[in-house]
């Protein structure tokens, strides 16, 4: 099934014209199950007998045999499972479908080893704290900070507001603000922050509830946090083509511990969404008015 691929990517002995058949249908691979012969001849500004020549001369008898092989090679790349790279899992030289499937199986993998390694006293735990809190402070930088602003819009939908601590660089006084009546919760992956350990050990001595979520188990912050969230990915510090895995891992379970604070107050969040939404669509505060 791949070896028609290589065929095609090689171009051993091919013409001209037998290379730019071969580039198109590299190229438009996902839509050369379904095609005509006329149709790529068309396309390619060929004939049939050239279609057919190069078929034979990569070893199928004809264009409807090479369409299968082709059809092999789509299924495989679209649903058959494969191992990546969570540091690079594309190269230069992979097709666009390769990237599209290596994204959504690093996506799946990455979900699964998650739920995995979570634990379902301590997630409860975590979703309680946040849930009894009266303000929720998210520490976070760089990509997981974005993870945070999604977990804070998602809060209004529950009438519920966390503050982004280091807006503006206001951390230190925003921590120096917490009661415990508050909750921080902390995403760091790398688990190395100097100045998180000592906003944490700070909260610790006051006694105010932390939240930390990290990728590294051995992280000194798990010492001095309430409760911390491990989800270790096999992603390195820096060399990497970008943060997928670690990200994807803060989502699901950022994600998660929405989901359990929504359903506590499952009926109630419907009612006041239903609410919202006629206000929003045909209230005053509708844009079309």
């Amino acid at each position: 099934m791949v070896q028609v691929l290589n065929k095609l990517k090689d171009q051993t002995n091919f013409t001209n014209t037998e290379m730019r058949i071969a580039d198109y249908i590299i190229q438009n691979i996902t839509t050369i199950p379904t095609i005509y012969i006329e149709d790529l001849a068309k396309l390619t500004y060929t004939s049939h007998s050239t279609i057919i020549r190069l078929c034979k001369k990569i070893g199928y008898d004809g264009f409807r045999s090479f369409k299968d092989a082709i059809s092999s090679v789509v299924y495989n790349q679209l649903h058959l499972p494969s191992e990546v790279d969570v540091n690079f899992p594309f190269k230069q030289e992979d097709l666009t479908m390769d990237i599209a499937k290596n994204m959504a199986n690093l996506t799946i993998d990455t979900i699964k080893k998650t739920l995995n390694q979570l634990d379902e006293d301590l997630l409860q735990s975590v979703a309680e704290l946040l849930f009894k809190s009266e303000r929720i402070f998210l520490f976070s930088r760089g990509d997981s900070q974005v993870r945070a602003r999604s977990f804070q819009n998602k809060l209004v939908k529950i009438n519920r507001f966390a503050i982004i601590s280091e807006e503006y660089a206001d951390e230190a006084w925003n921590a120096s603000n917490l009661t415990p009546k508050d909750c921080a919760l902390f995403l760091s992956y790398s688990g190395t922050s100097p100045q998180y350990k000592r906003i944490l050990q700070h909260f610790s001595n006051k006694k105010i509830p932390t939240i930390l979520i990290t990728g590294n188990i051995d992280s000194v912050l798990t010492k001095v946090a309430t409760k911390t969230i491990a989800v270790v990915q096999e992603e390195y510090d820096f060399v990497k083509v970008g943060t997928f895995a670690s990200q994807i891992a803060f989502q699901y379970v950022l994600d998660t511990l929405y989901s359990i604070l929504y359903a506590k107050e499952y009926r109630s969040n419907l009612e006041n969404l239903k609410e919202k939404q006629s206000l929003i669509q045909n209230g005053i505060l509708s844009e079309e008015l």
